[in-house]
């Protein structure tokens, strides 16, 4: 192969450094999509402390909302305090808001300066303590944009106007039906959550991100970080191999590593008069072979190759060990020396081309988002678990599961505020719930058994431990009473088992909640229901009417909160024994809460924050649709659980 001349490879030198550059640019703004007309700031900042009473609240977003936006704002105390919200005066941000669009597959970015503010009447504070202020609207590209902001007031109560009454209505159906057509591409984070802390969320295309608030650095996330460092290695490794002596053998020989065909050369013994003939000779020529051997002591052994038969002249009188010497010079050629001609065209493409090509995967990887290993209950394999293929896994839609670690803050589940609540099938993505025996005796103790499947009917036996537990077994009666929090053991079979009494007779609806290791290692939260029957007489009881307060053992425990069909919103729960209670951790929070939808039993669960505000227990619930539904608060005490029901009415 003829190598390069020195102009081409000051030119190639070039190109590469241009590559280089352009990736360092390319990786170094790369930052998570986020959706269309997102929030940019608020008045008061998510997170701030008030001391001065404040009479308004705004939300500066990048688009102006619709007429049917709903805003809500919540005091301490559970009620609403918002009176009306108007649209302000667009004005120019303090800070651009940086917005990207899938266009093609790629992400192209969108910067906006100017924001257009709503301002939200506040009624009155009645308390000190921490207000949360909600909104739901839908983008001009059809995406939904929810979300909730905090900020918490030190200062004195201030009075309500005469015969104020807080608000209760529900966000128009026109806006609910908009904001559902596109799932919850559009949601903002809920407060205190900065993401599920070792789980992936799981989405047909890459997830969308919350838009960048003013202090967003707009900084290169883990992923790309990888790829540099990445690109760094392979520089690194490049010009160690650069600095590698080159390979120079006694009776000057010469291997061209990247061909079929080698060569080795050896000037005959000069004699005077005559003109030397430097000849290479075939390995499959056995005559040459001594010859070529002679004076290389441990000579590297090379690989069988088939070499061709070359001569080239060499002046009378040239000693021999000059033209060992020589660096190695290709038949009618000048013998240059730098590093760029001891490579073939070849060789200088495929380092060049694989440089750009870890650069550009670097860049994708910085646009696509970043993720954290999982937690595994057991090894990783090759395949998903139970064979299931990764694009099973990436068919779930956001409403079939939830998506959470230990540890994880409030947040309502991928789908709650959809049009279908969770656990309403048997199976889904490609995993199928098949318990062993669908039916019990009244009063009698069976050992509930199940496995959970892949397509390929194979048992799943890969599960990360979330609150604690690889898996949650919840147990309702189709009137919504009867409520069971199981945990259940796995065999080495997949077969997962727990004792189950069902002292009532009628229909139950059993849901497995949990979060499947695929074979990528990706953490896939699912949760699915099946039927599970006791024969008898069965006399349903009626669901109890909507009551901020129930009684658990020897425990009061009230509710607060004003739950609004597609916003996110805080449900507060206090404990109360001749004082408050002294809550303990069960599961690895203060409380848990699980919501069940009449008559399709449509699942909603959802966590609270991790630690009490203002002495409570607060979870963000987005109810789906209107209806009544049953809410089961569990919480520990002295190392005992309680369960708490009541009953919300959306109607």
């Amino acid at each position: 192969m003829r190598h390069l001349p020195r102009a081409r490879a000051r030119v190639a030198a070039g190109l590469l450094a241009l590559a280089l550059a352009a990736g360092v640019v390319l990786l170094g703004p790369a930052t998570p999509a986020s959706a269309h007309g997102t929030l940019a700031t608020s008045t008061p900042a998510d997170g701030a402390t008030v001391d001065e009473a404040v009479t308004a609240v705004q939300l500066t977003f990048t688009e102006r909302v619709r007429e049917d936006a709903y805003f809500t704002v919540t005091a301490p105390g559970g009620d609403r305090v918002d009176n009306g919200w108007t649209h302000g005066e667009p004005r120019e941000l303090d800070r651009p808001v940086r917005e990207y669009f899938l266009v093609d597959g790629v992400f192209e970015p969108r910067e906006y300066t100017t924001g257009f503010p709503v301002v939200l009447a506040l009624a009155h504070l009645p308390a000190a303590g921490q207000y949360s202020v909600s909104y739901l609207s839908v983008a001009s590209d059809g995406d939904p944009v929810r979300g909730t902001v905090t900020f918490r007031y030190t200062g004195k109560p201030t009075d309500a106007p005469p015969n104020w009454q807080p608000p209760t209505g529900q966000p128009d159906p026109t806006l609910l039906a908009a904001a559902e057509q596109h799932g919850n591409t559009g949601s903002q984070p809920v407060p205190g959550v900065t993401g599920d802390v070792g789980a992936t969320p799981v989405t047909p295309v890459p997830s969308v991100a919350a838009a960048p608030t003013p202090d967003d650095s707009g900084g290169t996330g883990p992923l790309a970080w990888a790829a540099v460092a990445a690109a760094v290695v392979g520089v690194a490794g490049f010009l160690a191999w650069r600095r590698r002596p080159a390979r120079v053998e006694r009776g000057r020989k010469s291997v061209r590593r990247g061909g079929a065909a080698r060569s080795r050369v050896k000037p005959t013994t000069p004699t005077k008069g005559r003109r030397t003939t430097a000849t290479a000779t075939s390995r499959g020529a056995p005559a040459a072979a001594p010859a070529a051997r002679r004076g290389a002591k441990a000579a590297p052994a090379e690989a069988p190759a088939q070499r061709s038969v070359t001569t080239a002249p060499v002046p009378t009188g040239a000693p021999a060990a000059a033209a060992a010497a020589t660096p190695e010079t290709p038949t009618g050629g000048s013998a240059p020396t730098g590093w760029w001609h001891r490579m073939g065209d070849t060789r200088l493409a495929l380092l060049v081309g694989g440089l750009v090509l870890t650069l550009l995967a670097g860049f994708a990887l910085g646009r696509i988002g970043t993720a954290d290993a999982p937690t595994a209950t057991a090894p990783a394999s090759g395949t998903a678990a139970g064979g299931a293929t990764p694009d099973a896994a990436q068919a779930v839609a956001a409403g079939d599961g939830h998506d959470h670690a230990p540890g994880t803050g409030p947040h309502s589940h991928p789908g709650d505020g959809q049009d279908q609540a969770g656990g309403t099938t048997v199976s889904v993505a490609g995993y199928t719930l098949k318990p062993v025996l669908r039916a019990q005796r009244a009063g009698a103790t069976e050992d509930y058994r199940f496995r959970v499947v892949a397509v390929d009917g194979q048992p799943v036996t890969r599960f990360a431990v979330v609150h604690d537990k690889p898996l949650h077994l919840i147990v309702v009666g189709r009137d919504l009473g009867g409520y069971q929090h199981l945990h259940p053991t796995m065999a080495t079979d997949g077969t997962w088992s727990v004792p189950l009494k069902l002292t009532r007779p009628g229909g139950y609806r059993v849901y497995a909640d949990f979060t499947v290791i695929t074979g990528d290692g990706r953490e896939l939260p699912l949760v699915l229901g099946v039927d599970h029957e006791v024969p008898g007489n069965y006399e349903p009881a009626g669901l109890p009417p909507p009551q901020p307060q129930a009684t658990t053992g020897p425990y009061a425990v009230s509710m607060a909160g004003t739950p609004t069909i597609g916003m996110t919103v805080p449900l507060t729960f206090r404990v109360d024994r001749a004082g408050p209670a002294r809550l303990e951790r069960y599961l690895g929070a203060y409380g848990h809460l699980v919501v069940v939808r009449e008559g399709d039993l449509g699942y909603l669960h959802v966590h609270p924050q991790p630690e009490l505000v203002d002495g409570a227990v607060t979870f963000w619930l987005t109810a789906p649709s209107t209806g009544r539904y049953r809410a089961f608060f569990d919480f520990q005490v002295d190392g005992k659980v309680h369960t708490a029901a009541f009953t919300i009415n959306l109607a």
